[in-house]
């Protein structure tokens, strides 16, 4: 099969190169190689797959880069949560802009299987059952409750606590910031481009990934790129509230086989959403003192520092990409932290600007 991998020479797409080429498909990538965050052609590309150097909001890029492909990956994107209200433009520019852009042209090039990068933070908070009122889904935590120290959410209806339950894919979408909004938009553009083309569209919800080749230390990184750089640097990772949010963290690996998995699959004329995570849970802290532990120390500080807009608790069911992908993580909590702390994280360009960066 040949391949287009649009933000190919990021993070998880250059790790979806490296999977797809060693299954033997015919790989070219895509990727603006943005002076903002690479500095050229990263060491890592490999010599066999071609490389498209372009934007994914260029039509005329796009339409040159799908020439004769069979299938896309489509990971280019801003990523990270948007840090203040001069990154809604370029969110939804490239994230939805450049989504639109790519599926117009697949249809004209009858390119008719799509698998997209999309993320759990499109769930906004996971799931919660109240034993009063059963399954809630509480609102956006109050600022006075977390100056407070109270961070877990509270029963909308009674003000009761909470039990966290794995989220599943039927789960009703509720994004509370730019990056998740751009992600579901991206969502309901495929399914739209399925309807009218008939294609398939397999959308990934990513939970926390982590691995090498992750961004150094930027505002936009994921936390385990920041708690591993505050490491290297002989800082303590600094983890907000109180250590206990609780995430699903996957391997890059896992991610990358998932993405081949899911070019196997889909429906004519339908988006399938799944899970792409572990299953195994485990919160904020225990993640950085595992980083910390692996790596040689110091031990993580906490601080109850808190962000607006962050959710508190995220856990996936893995259970529906494990029944119709036949996808389950390989990579084991502790085996992939200790990897981790020792693994080459990509250091950000010398440029400060917010630009494309793929995902």
């Amino acid at each position: 099969m040949r391949i287009l991998i649009t933000g190919a020479a990021g993070f998880i797409g250059s790790h979806i190169t490296d999977a797809a080429l060693a299954a033997g498909h015919d790989v070219r990538g895509l990727d603006s190689l943005t002076p903002a965050v690479h500095d050229g052609r990263p060491a890592y590309w490999p010599a066999e797959a071609e490389l498209v150097t372009g934007d994914v909001r260029d039509p005329r890029v796009v339409e040159r880069a799908l020439d004769g492909v069979d299938a896309v990956c489509h990971q280019a994107a801003l990523v990270g949560l948007g840090v203040d209200l001069s990154d809604l433009p370029p969110y939804c520019d490239v994230n939805v802009t450049g989504t639109a852009v790519l599926l117009e042209a697949m249809g004209r090039q009858e390119v008719s299987r799509l698998v997209l990068a999309s993320s759990m933070v499109i769930y906004g908070e996971g799931r919660y059952e109240c034993p009063e009122h059963g399954p809630v889904q509480p609102p956006a935590r109050e600022r006075a409750d977390l100056e407070q120290g109270q961070f877990e959410p509270r029963c909308p209806g009674c003000g009761s606590d909470l039990r966290t339950a794995a989220v599943t894919e039927s789960a009703p979408l509720d994004p509370r910031n730019v990056y998740a909004i751009s992600k579901a938009a991206q969502e309901q553009l495929a399914g739209v481009w399925t309807g009218l083309t008939g294609g398939s569209a397999v959308a990934l919800r990513y939970h926390n990934v982590y691995g090498p080749r992750m961004p150094r230390d930027t505002p936009y990184s994921g936390v385990a790129a920041i708690f591993r750089s505050a490491l290297e640097a002989g800082r303590a990772p600094r983890v907000f509230e109180d250590g206990a949010q609780r995430r699903d963290f996957v391997h890059v690996a896992d991610v990358a086989a998932a993405n081949l998995a899911a070019l196997d699959s889909g429906r004519p004329g339908r988006l399938r959403a799944y899970n792409v995570a572990s299953g195994e849970p485990h919160t904020i802290g225990e993640m950085a003192s595992a980083l910390a532990d692996a790596f040689g120390g110091p031990a993580p500080q906490v601080t109850g520092e808190f962000r607006l807009g962050d959710v508190r608790h995220v856990v996936a069911s893995p259970e529906l990409a494990a029944a119709e992908l036949g996808f389950r993580a390989q990579t084991a909590f502790g085996d992939g932290m200790a990897q981790f702390a020792r693994a080459e994280l990509r250091s950000p360009s010398r440029a400060p600007q917010l630009s494309l960066r793929p995902s």
